[in-house]
């Protein structure tokens, strides 16, 4: 924890001396952080970055067609980040300079940033646009709280939440009921494993992205509806249930997993269920449009987390996307018109369709799409009808983008390798977790 504590410190001095040249190399010409920038003609180009490109690109780029048409005068300029990269990308051009006049950013990255003081405040600019009472309030609320300060800034586009995806053919063909339950989960798994034939029941994710599964399958077991105890001031994360729980689900590794999952991201999951040759996956609604394209809509099914045996389902609050508009942009009259535009009912409905999501329009979120796309419809009923638990994951803190993936990731390959114990894994994220809760509250002056 220590060296954790020094590694954060040395970035900080690092950063403000970064800033101090940044603001002595821009003086008055009005570039960089040091002045804000400026509204510019509400004309020209910006520059857009996509903090998930590649699996978006092609629906940004037919919304950014609709809004040039729509606005002839002005043009968007289109950078699409690998989502693992998106926040040292946007932590170097702080530093550096080259920030974009409008970024993905969302709740899981907000925190971060605005410690750098690199966003507008949009809570006037929503008020004011046409956009104001229609965007969803859970999703405001989420984006906001994020943020750990009493502002807005991010305008909210879209929410997922854990899925469990499984083969309908091959749990009829293996009949076997739909895996509501844990319980249910563990026996399909089992039972639809065959490495003989290279078949299993299940593929866990090892690679990039690995925490945020865990965490689901850790809290979705235990029970445990909260990541804090207020009474003991510490995070619930190493809490003996939420240990066990990990040692089970760690535990299904090469029993009903390929050996391969260790390293496999999203997009290698995703592949090898659609291929038929995996019963079981968990993910979120990001990949629903991937299944249906691979197996239409007969051979999968995307329902939410398992309950316990009791009924109660306990899911991770999952990150809501959205759009932020940076201080240091030239133009921010143009950058505004885009991300009001993104966020309207008609290409809100579009995004959300082609990725599967949960629009943040609320008028988008009543489209007709919507009752076709059943994983996103189920989970949109999870996570809004009162009947289910979320965990929020504090987002808030500046170091938990960080703490919740580069740094954690190798440590939970070593528990799936059996060469480091889930407690001792959990305990070293509770120390780190618990040292950036008190040094964020410090700084509230809480």
């Amino acid at each position: 924890m220590k060296m954790h504590r020094s590694r954060r410190l040395a970035s900080a001095i690092s950063l403000v001396s970064a800033l101090a040249l940044t603001a002595t190399a821009c003086g008055d010409d009005g570039s960089g952080l040091a002045d804000g920038g400026g509204e510019g003609s509400g004309t020209g180009s910006i520059v857009f970055w996509d903090e998930n490109g590649g699996v978006r690109t092609a629906v940004w780029n037919e919304i950014i067609a609709d809004f040039e048409k729509a606005n002839p005068d002005i043009d968007v300029e289109y950078v699409g980040l690998a989502s693992t990269e998106a926040q040292s990308k946007y932590d170097t051009a702080i530093q550096g300079g080259g920030l974009p006049d409008v970024g993905g950013v969302g709740a899981a990255m907000i925190a971060g940033i605005t410690a750098q003081d690199a966003l507008e405040p949009l809570d006037k600019r929503i008020g004011g646009s046409s956009l104001e009472g229609k965007l969803n309030k859970a999703m405001l609320e989420n984006v906001k709280s994020a943020g750990g300060r009493d502002e807005m800034y991010t305008v909210p586009i879209s929410a997922t939440n854990g899925v469990l995806y499984y083969r309908t053919d091959l749990f009829e063909k293996a009949q076997l009921d739909e895996p509501e339950t844990w319980d249910d989960f563990y026996k399909a798994a089992e039972e639809l494993t065959d490495k003989k034939k290279n078949v299993f029941g299940y593929t866990i994710r090892g690679g990039p992205g690995s925490i945020a599964q865990a965490l689901d399958a850790m809290y979705g077991q235990s029970g445990i509806d909260s990541f804090w105890d207020a009474a003991e001031k510490k995070t619930t994360v190493n809490d003996p249930k939420n240990v066990e729980a990990l040692e089970k689900y760690v535990g299904l590794y090469r029993k009903v997993t390929p050996a391969a999952d260790l390293n496999n991201d999203f997009t290698k999951m995703v592949a090898q269920f659609d291929s038929g040759s995996i019963g079981m996956l968990n993910h979120n609604l990001g990949s629903y449009q991937d299944h249906v394209q691979a197996l239409g809509i007969d051979k999968f099914r995307g329902i939410p987390q398992p309950k316990l045996a009791d009924g109660t389902r306990v899911m991770v609050s999952n990150p809501v996307s959205g759009l932020g508009l940076f201080k240091s942009s030239k133009n921010k009259a143009a950058a505004w018109k885009f991300i009001e535009y993104a966020a309207s009912h008609e290409a809100n409905s579009k995004f959300s369709e082609s990725a599967g999501l949960i629009p943040a329009n609320q008028e988008a979120a009543e489209d007709a799409w919507l009752d076709k796309a059943e994983a996103t419809k189920l989970g949109a009923e999870a996570l809004f009808s009162g009947n289910t638990r979320i965990v929020q994951l504090p987002y808030y803190l500046p170091d938990w983008n960080t703490l919740s993936k580069a740094d954690s990731e190798p440590g939970f390959q070593k528990v799936i390798l059996g060469k480091m114990t889930a407690k001792e894994f959990l305990d070293t994220l509770a120390g780190q977790l618990n040292e950036a809760q008190a040094e964020w509250k410090e700084r509230q002056g809480n």
